[in-house]
Parts: structure tokens; sequence; C-alpha cells
């Protein structure tokens, strides 16, 4: 699929003009548009289309033309509102960077003229390299993270007054803004490097202008826009150039599905269709909720159930996610060009090593392949995660690239969410054992790695900004903590982990509040009584978990059997569980221990692995044992050792 300059199209096609005569006058810039979407383009793509979305007062009655050496103007496209215009471009292999003018000649003569600017690519595509099984990532609440910033707290306009909807901070309120921002977490890329994490993915950073709730970033507003009151275009650059010196990645959490209600094009929609259930809206919207909106019903297996309705299908596609949220209707061929162009403009401007996509099954699926696939055709190197809120492997595994699919479907998706393994885990640890309970639950979960194209690429977490803290789900137990967060460390995944876990932060107060689980990161504000980041006011069993953490995951950095070695694991046996690791010469161990007396394990039993006579360090303490005929589990607990001494 073409990628495009969104100048807002419509469904009738304007006559256009195609001249592509090099004028030998100098270039009088100017900027008499509204609006042009995306802001600029760039040279030397696989595909040589772009639509450029222009809005401007009856810019719909305009005959454009662009006079240009190696830019074609193939299509103006009418939208059936007056104030958009959709402009198809072609871009020739050869065209140079640099700036060119689109003249928009009005009914009664007169002329506006806009510069448009097609920049040189920085890197080469294939220097685009995405997140995999080597990478752990630390997802970030940016507004609840550090307040670096404090001036940006409250953006004021040209006037001095806020020209946010939300205009203020309080910390009192979990659900209000805090005052996080993009330099609070450049500022601590050390301490997320130091604990051994290779990339951060924050939550959506774009500007959401909502009236309230806007902290968490779901309700996009501008999809080409920094929320100012996180920072600038150039403080996101500046964090992604960062990471890259430390060897690290920034992944951007994008959402296709949905846009926010007071997103700017709502007030003047460029199509009847740009957005599900329009006619819906556009009757009641002076008197706009929860009783007028829609919503989703939420049946995502709609996307692969060969029994499922169409009222059921569209139901889930085409709902709203919340009365807040327009659901984008991607099946509009302009809406569908946007969203990609969209992706591929952010990969670029910020030299993006990943993307995280929101709401996975929630868009139309085709549309879904189609913007994977253009992505994945410039980056052939990068990696998406698709969300996939379900605890079935079967649905998981569908979304994969390379699933064996009954219906055909190839989702062009690297990655998806294992929330399976994700419970799995957490059964695993609070249940008693018993023949179908306890560590069989790791042990079956992983059996199901069969159904996945490529289990590596699957990315595992212990919780997120959706769900319980991973301490909380493990009811406040340390050492159950600490064996999931080394589980899902270890299987051949990409591993997740959310902000704080290193120091136990919870929700026992108020289980799975979303308030309380984004709840601030102590240190990051400026008079906070405890300092997660220098150790000020910690608990030791916080100081413990944090040098956990850190010896687990900078173990795991560095270690090519956990990235893409070959697994072999053990039927759980008295109330322990054993998992290998092995690449060449090195091993790692993983044992999980639910006893809380010493237990003997005759190691006999699993003398394929070839350990026996070795010399093998613990990961967490750093002592060495010899592996002979039986090992004593001294405690509940998890060992991880390595033959990499």
């Amino acid at each position: 699929m073409a990628f495009l300059l969104v100048v807002l199209m419509s469904c009738k096609e304007q006559p256009s003009n195609t001249n592509d005569k090099s004028t030998s006058e100098p270039l009088v810039e100017a900027n008499d548009i509204e609006k042009v979407e995306p802001p600029h383009w760039w040279t030397g793509f696989k595909n040589h289309d772009l639509q450029l979305l222009v809005k401007h007062p009856n810019i719909g009655a305009a005959s454009p033309k662009i006079s240009h050496s190696g830019i074609t103007l193939v299509k103006a496209n009418k939208a059936d509102s007056p104030n958009y215009l959709f402009l198809d471009l072609e871009i020739s292999e050869n065209v140079k960077p640099g700036k060119f003018n689109i003249v928009f000649k009005q009914e009664d003569g007169s002329e506006l003229t806009q510069t448009y600017e097609l920049k040189e690519r920085e890197n080469s595509p294939e220097d685009y390299i995405g997140f995999n099984s080597s990478d752990a990532i630390y997802l970030i609440t940016p507004d609840r993270f550090v307040n670096g910033i404090t001036a940006n707290d409250t953006p004021l306009s040209i006037e001095g007054k806020s020209n946010m909807l939300e205009r203020t901070i309080d910390r009192t309120d979990d659900y209000a803004r805090h005052g996080g921002d993009i330099v609070g977490i450049t500022n601590h890329i050390d301490y997320i490097h130091d604990l051994g994490f290779t990339a951060i993915w924050p939550q959506p950073l774009l500007t959401n202008d909502m009236k309230q709730g806007s902290y968490h970033g779901y309700a996009v507003t501008d999809l080409y826009e920094i929320d100012p009151r996180f920072g600038t275009l150039q403080e996101y650059k500046d964090l992604s150039a960062k990471l890259k010196e430390k060897g690290m990645k920034l992944i951007m959490d994008q959402v296709a599905n949905h846009c926010g209600l007071y997103h700017w094009w709502m007030k003047d929609l460029p199509f009847k269709d740009w957005i599900n259930l329009q006619k819906n809206y556009e009757e009641n919207i002076e008197n706009w909720g929860n009783a007028y909106t829609i919503n989703s019903n939420h049946r995502r297996t709609t996307n692969q159930d060969i029994y499922a309705s169409e009222a059921d299908r569209k139901g889930n596609n085409e709902g709203w996610f919340v009365a807040a949220m327009p659901d984008l209707n991607q099946r509009n061929p302009f809406m569908a060009k946007y969203i990609i162009q969209n992706s591929i403009w952010w990969i670029e401007t910020a030299q993006l090593g990943g993307i995280r996509q929101d709401t996975y099954p929630y868009p139309d699926k085709e549309f879904m392949s189609d913007w994977a696939g253009a992505i994945m055709n410039e980056y052939p190197n990068f990696s998406i995660v698709g969300e996939e809120w379900s605890y079935n492997p079967l649905l998981i595994g569908y979304w994969q690239e390379g699933a064996n699919n009954k219906d055909g479907y190839d989702s062009n998706l690297r990655s998806t969410m294992d929330f399976a393994m994700q419970q799995k885990v957490v059964e695993a640890l609070n249940e008693k054992e018993s023949w179908d309970k306890g560590l069989v639950k790791i042990y079956e979960g992983l059996a199901n790695d069969f159904h996945y194209p490529s289990p590596k690429d699957i990315l595992v977490f212990p919780d997120n900004h959706d769900m319980s803290r991973i301490f909380t789900q493990l009811e406040g137990d340390i050492e159950n903590t600490k064996m999931a967060l080394a589980t899902y460390a270890m299987m051949p995944r990409i591993v997740q982990m959310y902000y704080g876990t290193e120091i136990l932060m919870n929700d026992f107060e108020k289980p799975g509040d979303h308030g309380l689980i984004r709840t601030d990161f102590p240190g990051g504000w400026q008079g906070d009584a405890v300092n997660a980041f220098t150790g000020k006011g910690l608990t030791e069993a916080q100081k413990d978990m944090q040098s956990f953490i850190t010896k687990l995951f900078n173990y795991r950095k560095d270690s090519k059997a956990i990235h893409d070695g070959k697994t072999v694991h053990f039927a759980p046996f008295s109330g322990t569980y054993f998992m290998y690791r092995t690449l060449g010469d090195e091993t790692v161990v993983l044992i999980l221990n639910k006893n809380e007396d010493v237990i003997s394990i005759d190691l006999n039993y699993q003398e394929e692995i070839g350990l026996k006579g070795k010399t093998l360090k613990n990961v967490i303490t750093d002592e060495t044992i010899k592996w002979g005929d039986v090992m004593d589990l001294k405690s509940k607990g998890v060992t991880i050792l390595t033959t990499k001494l």
C-alpha cells in the first residue's frame, strides 16, 4: 500500500495539473494553507506515492498545481467537506531533496501557495533495527515517571493562558495529570540502562487535548504533534538519540483504532465515513456521551470465528472503544493512507526502534495487514508488536506473521503480546501444587509454543499499565515475584517490564485501579521523600528487588543462550521446575522451587542436558557449584545458573 501525504481527499476526482517542468526562478516560500499532513516527507522510499491531506476553508474548489522536476500531481481528490483536498503525488526515484511550492488557484482567480519539503533520509532502511528476543523493554507511563521540566506542566499560548482543555496538574488525583515528561525520561536513561534494559516503551506522547484523563495518552487529538505538556518534538528526538548512544531503542506506542473526541478534524470531518457510526455521532453531537455512542462489543474472537455473525463482527470492529474515543474507519482509503503515512513519518522522524500498536484486534484486520506490510516493506529489520489481550494462544498466534491461518490471513506482524503466558506464570505461583495446578501451568503453557510461527518474537511481560502490578497479583510474596520475573526473562520471548516493578510498586489499596497502577515513581518529583533513583528512603526489600532485577537483566542482556538458544524443560516434580536454555558452550538453568524446607533433587533424570561434572555460577549471588548427581535446594525461591564463569 502506498505511503501518502494527506491533503484530505474526496471520493470525487478533481481535474489535476500534472505539469512536471522545472522552474529556473528562485523559490519564494509561502505558508498560506491552514494544514498540510504529513508536514513534510522524504526521498528514497521504495513506494513513490504520497498523499497529502490539505485543510483550508473552501480548498475543495481550488485547482492545485505543482511545477517541480520529479514530482507529479496525479490526482486532486475532493472530500465531502469543502474544506479538504487529498493530493496524490508521485515522487520519482531520482528526485532531489528540497522544497517546492503547491499553488492552489481559487475560483475567483486568486492563488494560495504552500511550500512543501522533501528531506533526505538520515539512514538507510536496513539501519532501522527493531526489538527482538535479545531485548528487555522498560514500559513507562510518562506522566507518572519523572517531572523533568515544571515549565511545561501548564503550557502557555501566545495570550499567556493555557490553550489545553486540561490545564492543571494534581498529584493527589490518580486520574489527573501529574507532570511527568519526556525530559524526565531522558534524564534517567542511565538508570534504566543500568537496570539492564535495552529499550523503552513510553505510553503515547502525542497531543491528548481532552477535558479529563488526558494523562494516559490513548485519546490522541493530533497525530503529528507531541503533547506540549510532555515536551517538544525536538525533546522526543533527543530522547531517541540519547537512547541510541547507550545502545538502546525507542518504541513508539501508536493507536490506529481510534482518536480522541476533541481531535481537530471532529469539528469538520472530511468524509461522511471518516469515522465509524459517524451519522450517529453527527446527529447527537450536541449531547454526546454514553447515551448516544455505540460502544464496541469487545468480541475480538470475531476476527477468527468462522461462525461469527456479521453483526458481531461490526460490533467489535466498528463500535467505539468508549464515548470519548471515536472509532476510525480504516475502510475509507484516505483514512487508511493517512494512518500508514503517519506511522512511517514517526519512524523516520524519531529514528524509532519499534512500534507497539494498541488494541490490535479492533480496527479492520485487512487494513492492519496492509499497515504492517507497508512498514515492513520499507524497513525490513523493523519490529511491530500488536496488543491482543487474549488468554487463548490460538488467538495470539493468529496475528503473528507466518501463522498457518485457515482463512489465509497474513498479518505481516512480527510480534504479538503473550497475555496467555503472563497469566499462566501467575497461576503457577499462586496455586497449591497438584497434578493439574501450580508449576505445571508454566510447563503446559510453554508447550503451546508449537502453535506460534516464531515463539521468541512474541512479547511476554509480568504486568502492564492496564492490569494489577505483578507484586499485587502474586499477593505480596517477594520470592514468588522473583520467580515470576526470572521466568519471564528466561523463556524464549522478548520481555517487557513496567516501571517500578523493580521497587515492588503495587496497587494493594485499590487492586486493579488504573490510577493507582500508574502511580508516581518515587524520586521523580522534587521534594519526594523517597527516591528510587538514589535509593533514599527505600526499604531493604525494595533495594533487594532492585538489585535482583539489575543482576537478572544485565545477565540477560549478554546471554546468547537466552536470546536464541534451544529450550528444554522438565515436567514439574516435588514443587520444582527446571528449564534450560543452551547455545554453543553456554547453558543457562532456571530452577523454581516452591518448597519452604530443604529438598534434594536427583539430577540424573536430567542427564541429557550434559552438565554433570561442570562448574556453574549463580547469576544472582556469583557463587559457584559443581553439577553432580544431587542438588539440595535449601529454601523457596529462584535459582539461575550459567556455565559462563
